[in-house]
């Protein structure tokens, strides 16, 4: 299982594919599958063994320029290649390091074993990779939802062994918890930047009158005092030129990354989760998590958001920028109850983990017939 390089598995705080990786491998223990994590020393989930090449994250790199850092991933998967030619006890390599890791696994040649690729992005980017991809009738890919799969170049596609909806260990049981108090405050959770349109969120706030909360790092800066006025960081500049100028501290406030017990809280807590994307949300962890904790989603109906929103159901989705700041003041007539009665059905650990092993025995079992 290769999370990457970048934050320990589970992360402290942010972290996306570290977070589905934390949240798929145990499930995966339990229905008997021994996992090889490759991450980093500071990785503390529970596996059969750790490979690691870095000692903790490298996440603060990820965005300073490619000649001074365009080593990491490579020096991570050379620690994984490595072990791959030196063991013979792996029977399959599930992936989820973007573009590079899809690249050095179908490098390995026929004598390598089976892989399968996780795609997290949005796979318009990237495009002589994925348009010309060529996994050697070893190396397939599945994407986080239908949406996603479908705006991918043709190479790519058919390589797909299908989609595997994100989950959070949140809605296990969700449908047995009492509903949420609910404060009077909506909530954008996630990093900040241009995609997740939290300066288009923070403008309807003032706008129509509600009051906002933003959670999630800048860049590589997790706590608002952290944030120096000229990072040299393109989250950083997004920041301060479109969203600053709305953040007063009253209606809207920036509150950095939360994680654990505080996060968990600030998600029930809120009237409702708001999504005023502009991208195609490939995946929705944040979906996931806010319909498990009894907390709406309000959306622009972008990416994954109508396969995960059932619309006037678990949340309210729409194609207009002015409708959605309409739609967040009307959120409370969703119930929670619907919302984690939906997480517990669809988005557990449990489910997510029985799909992934589908997929193992379905392209370990095509790998075989194709050597025969």
């Amino acid at each position: 299982m290769n999370a990457g390089p970048w934050l320990p598995v589970p992360p402290r705080g942010y972290g996306g594919i570290e977070n589905v990786v934390a949240t798929l491998v145990p499930p995966l223990r339990e229905l008997g599958v021994e996992v090889v994590l490759a991450s980093v020393g500071t990785s503390a989930l529970p596996v059969d063994e750790l490979l690691s090449v870095y000692p903790d994250g490298q996440f603060g790199a990820l965005q300073r320029p490619y000649n001074q850092v365009c080593g990491v991933a490579q020096a991570h998967l050379h620690g994984v290649v490595r072990a791959l030619r030196e063991r013979d006890d792996i029977d399959l390599v599930h992936d989820h390091v973007e573009a590079v890791g899809l690249a050095t696994v179908a490098a390995l040649g026929p004598d390598a074993p089976p892989a399968l690729h996780t795609l997290h992005w949005d796979l318009a980017k990237h495009p002589d990779l994925y348009g010309g991809f060529d996994g050697g009738g070893r190396v397939r890919v599945n994407g986080v939802s239908a949406s996603q799969l479908a705006r991918a170049p043709e190479a790519l596609r058919a390589h797909s062994v299908g989609h595997v909806h994100l989950a959070t260990p949140l809605a296990t049981g969700a449908d047995r918890r009492p509903r949420p108090a609910k404060g009077g405050y909506l909530l954008i959770l996630g990093r900040i930047t241009p995609g997740k349109g939290q300066d288009l969120g923070a403008r309807l706030a003032h706008q129509y009158g509600f009051d906002l909360i933003l959670a999630g790092p800048v860049g590589p800066y997790r706590d608002p005092a952290d944030l120096p006025s000229d990072a040299d960081n393109p989250d950083a500049r997004y920041f301060h030129e479109k969203v600053a100028p709305h953040v007063d501290g009253q209606r809207v406030r920036w509150i950095g990354t939360v994680h654990g017990q505080e996060r968990d809280d600030l998600v029930a807590g809120a009237k409702a989760v708001l999504a005023p994307l502009r991208w195609e949300e490939p995946g929705g962890t944040f979906v996931v998590e806010s319909l498990a904790l009894g907390t709406p989603v309000v959306a622009l109906a972008r990416g994954c958001l109508p396969e995960l929103v059932d619309d006037g159901h678990t949340g309210l989705l729409t194609d207009d920028e002015d409708e959605l700041a309409e739609l967040a003041l009307a959120a409370d007539k969703i119930d929670p109850a619907d919302c984690m009665a939906e997480a517990a059905r669809r988005f557990t650990p449990a489910r997510m983990a029985m799909r992934y092993v589908e997929l193992y025995s379905l392209i370990r079992d095509h790998v075989f017939m194709s050597i025969r």
